[in-house]
């Protein structure tokens, strides 16, 4: 028995077999934009500077 597949898998695995550098090309952007080394010191003095919301704003 075949297993089902959807539109949207069979879609994904021809866009890969047409473009086989697409994978390479998607982890490449995601590091430029997100796999960024955090500095650990301002993060924490951010979230020291933050002012604490009231729990009912409209007051």
């Amino acid at each position: 028995m075949a297993r089902y597949e959807s539109d949207i898998t069979l879609f994904i695995k021809e866009l890969k077999k047409d473009k086989p550098e697409l994978e390479q090309s998607q982890r490449e952007g995601r590091a430029r934009l997100w796999d960024k080394a955090q500095n650990l010191r301002e993060q924490r003095e951010f979230d020291d500077a933050a002012i604490a919301q009231k729990p009912y704003v409209y007051n």
